[in-house]
């Protein structure tokens, strides 16, 4: 049975090996790999393949990375592996044209509990929107983007001490076996997809932006610490310190309440205590690194950095 589904799996970053390594470790007949072009990085512009391409090839899975998901060439290429099915993990939003070829129709797995949090950046705006709770889903792709039928969900807490880095790490494991889930119930044909609820869509995930992480300090101490959990360590949030740009990747809530300072500006001790003040409460600087410098514990930052 196994052999018989022929998949076409399509990802390309780290969140998406789990996936396609799981489905190969299980004996299923992923029969190629679409993934994104080669970049170039570093100082010497280094091609550099993808994570997906990377564990591909390991795994002697072709491997194609077409430029334009709509040329005549990159079609007659897909059909020519006849996929029964396609599994997508972060991928690019993809043409009619592909989602709709094989027979068994395109899944695609989402970072949260749909159609709460639609978009291409989920798991940041759970933790930035202060959510208990999150996950992950499955579900059959269709003309608007993250609305298809729903075929399995699994839930994940957000703990206090999570933030972008080991909620990612979770989900991407519990990703991962929801994937399998769903291409073991879809071959034998034990699947029930259910519409997405539209009255469950409070949220929505749009791409982060460099002004997305900017820290408004005229925002509650809550709303600021959450900000930071949610992109830290990439990209982080961040402020301007003594003119410099500065990341911010842990905080701590400080409920004093600072009446003698504006929001944004801040108190040190010199040693190991820097307190800005928010709109509402105070919080304290944890771990920061500012420009041109490595990230540093506060009390090492104060050690070399002196303020009036």
């Amino acid at each position: 049975m196994k052999k018989d589904l022929r998949i076409i799996y399509m990802g390309t970053p780290e969140f998406a090996v789990p996936s396609l390594e799981l489905l190969n470790k299980n004996g299923w007949n992923v029969v190629a790999v679409i993934t994104a072009p080669d970049k170039p990085k570093g100082r010497g512009q280094k091609m550099i393949p993808s994570p997906v391409k990377e564990s591909a090839v390991k795994l002697n899975i072709p491997v194609l990375q077409p430029t334009n998901l709509k040329s005549p060439e990159f079609l007659k290429e897909l059909a020519g592996f006849k996929a029964d099915i396609q599994v997508v993990v972060a991928f690019r939003m993809l043409p009619e044209a592909v989602w709709n070829m094989p027979p068994r129709g395109t899944f695609n797995l989402h970072a949260s509990l749909l159609p709460n949090y639609r978009g291409a950046a989920p798991i940041n705006w759970a933790i930035i929107n202060g959510e208990k709770e999150t996950g992950v889903t499955t579900f059959f792709l269709k003309h608007e983007i993250d609305t298809g039928s729903i075929i399995f969900q699994e839930k994940e807490a957000i703990l206090e001490d999570d933030n972008i880095g080991t909620l990612y790490e979770k989900l991407m494991k519990k990703g991962s076996l929801l994937v399998l889930k769903t291409i073991e119930a879809v071959a034998e044909g034990d699947i029930t997809p259910l519409p997405q609820d539209e009255s469950l869509a409070k949220h929505h995930a749009p791409k982060i932006y460099k002004e997305t992480c900017q820290i408004d300090w005229e925002k509650s101490a809550f709303d600021i610490h959450n900000l930071v959990r949610g992109l830290s360590p990439y990209p982080a949030a961040w402020t301007i310190l003594n003119e410099k740009n500065c990341k911010i990747f842990k905080t701590k809530i400080n409920k004093e309440s600072l009446p003698n300072l504006n929001p944004g500006a801040f108190k040190t001790d010199g040693k190991s205590q820097l307190t800005f003040k928010c709109g509402e409460d105070a919080i304290d600087i944890l771990e920061l690194q500012i420009e041109g410098k490595k990230r540093m514990a506060i009390d090492d930052f104060l050690r070399g950095n002196k303020f009036d």
